[in-house]
């Protein structure tokens, strides 16, 4: 079974070559599966930043069972996502089919096959369709063909596997780049150029396999390698390349951190890595080359989280990573040697699993570069982020639980540097302050 499971996972990954926005794998048919409500999982009652069981249930493969009845035996969810993004100043060109500004948007539906498959085998694998681009597209996947349970003597240890179309997407912690914050953002605001490559740039083009172990549920170890499908799968299946292009045979990524729990608490901390070689893309569609050279991307990251659980009145999240960037420009920067760095960091309150402020911090920084595009070179970039979360159902005792679960939210932006410069970065008037972005959004899963 498991065999069977990998098989198809490959299949359908290279099939549909992949583009993963964040997306919540908060998803009711893994709270039916389990018999626990969503809060048992998620902070605040909706995905997609873990609890220590929730860490607990994405290791373990997602094949935690204890669910009754029919709707634990299915693994289908579904999810819609709508919003109204306004920015401080109107954008120059308006995207396609919306305004220059104040627009309201179906941002997304999708669907989800997630459950477990046997002990061994489990996982979830989401199709979306984006309302903003009117393509449908395999979205966030992690499927875990084999993981099992060992005793080594006094120890405990966990082993698995995993397939993923998004490097981080298996991470169970937050402070990584997947399922980071923020959980939603708006498609329709301008957002900055310069980004490490582990943040998104091989999201929509990639397979990925891992091997991991956690020991006495503290210390987690993990290492694989990306890829990314043939020119010829891209184009049949209508996906494009990254910014930075196609990996070059195979991009190595490893994974270590540990975490300690006392008294409804849980801190951790620990580091990535990833290296690719890619061939930059040529301009065509689903097209690179490597005739000019090939570029090499080196992240390093290093991250850092603590939660304060308590008895679930009053909740306190903290996180944060940094990342540094070695660039290797020998096709697109012709031969130069660039570096590239980003701090995340947040802070969050929850209040009963239902009333949530989240404050959020993000500074990009790094050598001259006009491979970035932006009109003067620089990918310096600063923003503060407030967001404040309602969520009116995930617990226990909540309406048509699991099947119903809402977040309602707001969300604003402020932009103090943007693409390198504070006032006219684009050589046309605009100001970092005229990206400062409000977005309402409405979050439905079911």
């Amino acid at each position: 079974m498991a065999r069977v499971f990998l098989k198809f996972g490959f299949a359908t990954i290279a099939a549909s070559a992949l583009f993963a926005p964040r997306n919540a794998e908060a998803v009711p048919s893994f709270a039916e599966q389990t018999g626990q409500p969503c809060t048992m999982c998620h902070i605040g009652g909706f995905g997609p930043q873990l609890t220590p069981f929730g860490r607990a249930f994405k290791i373990g493969g997602y094949t935690q069972s204890g669910g009754d009845g029919w709707a634990s035996k299915i693994p289908l969810s579904a999810m819609v996502q709508t919003s109204f993004t306004h920015t401080q100043q109107a954008q120059a060109t308006a995207p396609q089919h919306y305004n220059v500004n104040d627009n309201p948007s179906l941002d997304q539906i999708s669907v989800f096959v997630a459950g477990r498959v046997s002990d061994y085998t489990g996982g979830f694998m989401q199709l979306t369709w984006s309302g903003v681009t009117n393509t449908v597209h395999v979205d966030n996947t992690d499927l875990r063909p084999f993981t099992t349970s060992v005793t080594l003597g006094s120890h405990d240890l966990r082993i698995g596997t995993t397939v993923t179309n998004n490097p981080t997407v298996q991470d169970p912690y937050n402070s990584t780049f997947a399922w980071g914050f923020p959980f939603i953002a708006s498609a329709l605001a301008p957002t900055p150029a310069a980004q490490p490559m582990l943040v998104g740039a091989f999201a929509g083009n990639t397979i990925g396999a891992t091997a991991y172990a956690w020991l006495d549920s503290a210390l987690y170890l993990e290492a694989g390698a990306y890829t990314t499908p043939s020119s010829w799968s891209l184009a049949r299946f209508g996906d494009a390349l990254g910014g930075q292009g196609a990996i070059v045979g195979a991009a190595p990524y490893a994974r270590i951190a540990y975490e300690y729990q006392w008294n409804n608490q849980a801190v951790h901390a620990g580091a990535l890595f990833m290296r690719a070689d890619v061939n930059p893309p040529t301009g065509v569609p689903f097209q690179s080359s490597g005739a000019a050279g090939q570029d090499r991307y080196s992240d390093y990251a290093f991250d850092a989280g603590y939660q304060f659980l308590g008895d679930g009145t009053h909740i306190v999240t903290v996180q944060g990573i940094y990342v540094h960037e070695d660039q290797q420009l020998n096709a697109s920067g012709a031969g130069g040697t660039f570096a590239l760095n980003q701090v995340r960091a947040n802070v969050a309150y929850w209040y009963q699993n239902t009333y949530g402020v989240t404050l959020g911090w993000q500074n990009t920084w790094g050598s001259l570069n006009p491979a970035y595009g932006t009109a003067n070179g620089k990918p310096n970039s600063n923003s503060f982020t407030v967001e404040a979360d309602w969520v009116p159902f995930g617990k226990a005792e909540s309406f048509a639980s699991p099947w119903a679960n809402l977040k309602l939210g707001a969300q604003y932006i402020v932009y103090t540097q943007f693409d390198g410069g504070r006032s006219n970065y684009d050589g046309n008037g605009r100001g970092a302050g005229g990206n400062n972005t409000l977005l309402l959004f409405a979050w439905l899963a079911f």
